[in-house]
């Protein structure tokens, strides 16, 4: 059997606005996730577009695809599972977690300056974009793939296209030093 995405609460909006499933000036993202049948066979159990987004400044869109609270992660049989994609979290991943968001960032924006205590996977689907960090900058371009190991950074489009990357964020050990962004705290 597939199941079909709930629609999800949006965030970083006016309260009581009719949101859309999708936000209408990025493209949709299709999300897939697999699992087991009572019956041990792998399948499909999860196929539509992913809905839970937010934007906390003009144009910038972060879609979160799925999350764990746990490592290893629950990937127990059966096709009636949470939808992990489906919670409210801030910038970080939960304790001992992960999240994995893609984030759209219109010509223009302005980064913050963050961290987060977390090991971040990054790959830039498309487009260019700027990570600033202390005392550097690093360009990246379509295809371009990072480790980002909890440093202060900011991310900058300063092209004239819209830059989509994919972001894995996994907890880490603290590294002490500087104020990180924790738990459902954003840059912003």
């Amino acid at each position: 059997m597939l199941l079909r995405l709930p629609r999800i609460r949006k965030i970083g909006h006016s309260i009581g606005a009719s949101m859309p499933p999708s936000n209408p000036a990025s493209p949709p993202i299709r999300r897939i996730i697999t699992g087991h049948d009572g019956s041990n066979v792998a399948k499909v159990i999860m196929d539509g577009p992913a809905t839970n987004w937010k934007s906390s400044s003009p144009g910038t869109v972060s879609t979160l695809i799925w999350s764990t609270d746990r490592t290893p992660a629950d990937i127990s049989v059966g096709a009636t599972i949470e939808d992990l994609g489906g919670r409210i979290l801030g910038t970080a991943p939960p304790a001992n977690g992960s999240r994995f968001a893609v984030i759209d960032f219109p010509p223009g924006n302005s980064g913050r300056m963050h961290r987060t205590e977390t090991i971040d996977y990054i790959i830039v689907i498309a487009g260019e974009i700027d990570m600033d960090m202390d005392d550097s900058t690093v360009h990246l371009k379509a295809g371009d793939v990072m480790v980002q190991r909890g440093t202060n950074h900011a991310w900058v489009n300063r092209g004239s296209a819209p830059a989509r990357l994919a972001f894995v964020l996994i907890d880490a050990a603290p590294l002490g030093i500087g104020h990180p962004v924790t738990g459902g705290a954003s840059p912003r």
